[in-house]
């Protein structure tokens, strides 16, 4: 039984909740990290066209734009591994960012599935069209006899 609510494809990807167990234990001490990796939870299984949208240039381009040069993504199974940033900068923006990101991406890549399911289509109603015309154009040949020939007897001696 598939225990996801929302399966690949008919949810926006999303991130849920922070893994607070992969947090450095030191934080909120003297000793505290000032950059670390922040675990995030994806709200389903990304697609494969997904992960790679989360690893491209453009989201790397789209991260230095709005100002976290530093910060650098990671997809582990359903987790986002936020690297080289704090529990401070995802609440003062970075969050945000990541999430509208996110549903950029996941829209993207729905559309693109969309485009080739109508390419499919189309192309499979094509060759069935062409399949029937062909059918249609064989079906009226006939294999009669001029009736304009004697076939009785040979013209050669």
């Amino acid at each position: 039984m598939n225990s996801d609510p929302h399966p690949a494809g008919t949810a926006s990807l999303g991130l849920a909740t922070v893994l607070t167990n992969d947090l450095p234990a030191s934080l909120l001490t003297p000793e505290a990290p000032e950059r670390y990796t922040v675990s995030a939870v994806f709200t389903r299984k990304p697609m494969k066209e997904e992960i790679t949208g989360i690893l491209s240039a453009d989201t790397r381009d789209h991260l230095t734009a709005a100002g976290y040069t530093t910060v650098e993504l990671k997809v582990s199974d359903r987790r986002l591994q936020i690297e080289n940033t704090n529990l401070e900068e995802l609440a003062d923006g970075l969050a945000t960012i990541l999430a509208d990101r996110l549903q950029t991406i996941s829209a993207d890549a729905a559309a693109e599935r969309d485009r080739m399911s109508a390419a499919l289509s189309a192309a499979t109603q094509q060759e069935t069209d062409r399949a029937a015309l062909v059918a249609l154009a064989a079906a009226t040949i006939r294999f009669q006899p001029s009736g304009g020939l004697d076939t009785g007897a040979s013209t050669y001696s």
